[in-house]
C-alpha cells in the first residue's frame, strides 16, 4: 500500500468524514450509467448501499476502539470477546436479499436483473473499502466496476452475435406455421437444439409465438442473415433475437 496515505488511515473525525464521502461518491460513479439506463436500482440505491457500508464498517472500528480505550474496565470484568470482521459478513450476506430482489424473470424465458445485483454487491465491498481506509482499493474497484458494467456491454453483444449459437423469439399467424420456419432454418444446414412453443392465451390476445435454440453452420454464422431470412416468410409477424 502507499505509505503516503498512512495518515488518512488513522481513526479520526476528519478520516471518518474522507471515508464516507469517498464511499458515496464511489457509490455516485456506479450508479450514474445505471440510473441513466433506467435500471430498477439506480443512482441513489448505489450511493446509499456503499454509504451504508462504509458506516457499518467504521462503526465497527468505533466499536473495537472503544474496546481498547474507554469501554476496557468493562471489558476486563465482562470478558467480552470482539471480532470486527463480523461487521462486513453480516452487510455482504444483508446485500445477497436486495440484490436477489432486483433479478426478475421476464418474458420469452429471459433473466434481468443479474448486472444490477452483482453491482450492487460490488458497491457494498467498495464501501467496505473505504469505510477500511483502504483507498488504493476504492480506486481499483471504481475503475473495473464501471468499465465491467458499462463499457464491456458493447464488447459482450459484438461477441455474443459472432457466436454460431443463437436464440430468438418469433411470432406467427398460426401454430402450423412452426413447420415453416423449421423448414428455413434446416434449409441453412442450421442444427435446431429445442423449440418452446408459447400460445397466446385467447384469441384476441397476442399471436402465438416459439422460442427456437439452434447452433448454426460453421461459416454461415452471420446472425441477422438468419433472422432476415426467417422474417421474409409471409407468416411471421415478429422476430427478435434474444441476447441474455
Amino acid at each position: 500500500m502507499l505509505t503516503i496515505l498512512d495518515p488518512l488511515r488513522e481513526f479520526t473525525f476528519w478520516t471518518v468524514l474522507l471515508r464516507l464521502m469517498i464511499a458515496t461518491l464511489g457509490g455516485c460513479a456506479i450508479g450514474y450509467g445505471r440510473a441513466r439506463k433506467k435500471r430498477a436500482a439506480g443512482l441513489r440505491t448505489y450511493m446509499l448501499t456503499s454509504l451504508g457500508a462504509s458506516l457499518t464498517l467504521l462503526l465497527a472500528l468505533f466499536d473495537y476502539q472503544m474496546l481498547k480505550t474507554g469501554w476496557a474496565p468493562a471489558v476486563e470484568v465482562v470478558g467480552m470477546k470482539f471480532d470486527v470482521s463480523r461487521y462486513s459478513s453480516q452487510v455482504i450476506a444483508g446485500i445477497g436479499f436486495l440484490s436477489a430482489g432486483s433479478i426478475m424473470a421476464a418474458s420469452h424465458q429471459q433473466v434481468s436483473g443479474l448486472t444490477t445485483a452483482i453491482g450492487l454487491v460490488g458497491s457494498v465491498c467498495m464501501g467496505l473499502a473505504a469505510g477500511a481506509g483502504f483507498y488504493e482499493l476504492v480506486l481499483v474497484s471504481i475503475l473495473l466496476l464501471v468499465s465491467s458494467m458499462e463499457f464491456f456491454r458493447p464488447v459482450e453483444i459484438a461477441f455474443k452475435r459472432r457466436m454460431r449459437n443463437i436464440s430468438f423469439y418469433v411470432e406467427f399467424d398460426s401454430i402450423e406455421d412452426v413447420a415453416k420456419i423449421t423448414e428455413v432454418i434446416q434449409r441453412q444446414q442450421a442444427q435446431i437444439f429445442d423449440i418452446d412453443v408459447e400460445r397466446g392465451r385467447k384469441k384476441s390476445d397476442t399471436p402465438p409465438g416459439a422460442i427456437f435454440d439452434i447452433k448454426m453452420k460453421r461459416g454461415h454464422a452471420s446472425h441477422s442473415e438468419m433472422l432476415s431470412s426467417i422474417a421474409e416468410l409471409p407468416c411471421v409477424r415478429s422476430i427478435k433475437e434474444l441476447i441474455q
